[in-house]
């Protein structure tokens, strides 16, 4: 004789294993001062959920940067900063790192996606948008 209780966690689907893990995004603007970037991250395979965003190391990206809220619902996201001070980043430097919630067993695939990065007189950058996954920056 089977309990209710018995049969509720007999029929009640079982729920997906849920991880948190940091992305840390990079920017190469070669030997050029990076004053502003916009790119696009979004999961290509795999099931994920952005639950935060922060800013880079350099004191130039320090603070969060600027995303749009509404690019969240489709699990992707859309990240712009800008810097209009002297003390400028050159070279590979961390931009942001993006907070996931990943959901199920399959290690999700990454597209990032540069919009562009520009110099503090606004001329745009042949820059290189890359990604770590991991604790480690």
């Amino acid at each position: 004789l089977l309990t209710a209780t018995q049969v509720a966690r007999a029929v009640r689907p079982t729920e997906p294993k849920v991880r948190f893990a940091p992305v840390h995004i990079y920017l190469d603007s070669g030997d050029k001062p990076l004053a502003a970037y916009q790119f696009e991250l979004k999961a290509t395979t795999g099931r994920i959920k952005i639950v935060g965003v922060e800013g880079g190391e350099h004191a130039a990206f320090k603070e969060a940067p600027y995303y749009d809220p509404a690019a969240l619902a489709k699990d992707r996201i859309i990240i712009a900063a800008f810097n209009t001070g002297r003390d400028l980043p050159r070279g590979r430097t961390h931009i942001a790192t993006v907070h996931l919630q990943i959901l199920g067993d399959a290690e999700p695939e990454y597209e990032l996606d540069l919009t562009v990065a520009a110099d503090a007189d606004g001329r745009e950058l042949p820059a290189k948008l890359s990604l770590e996954r991991g604790d480690t920056k």
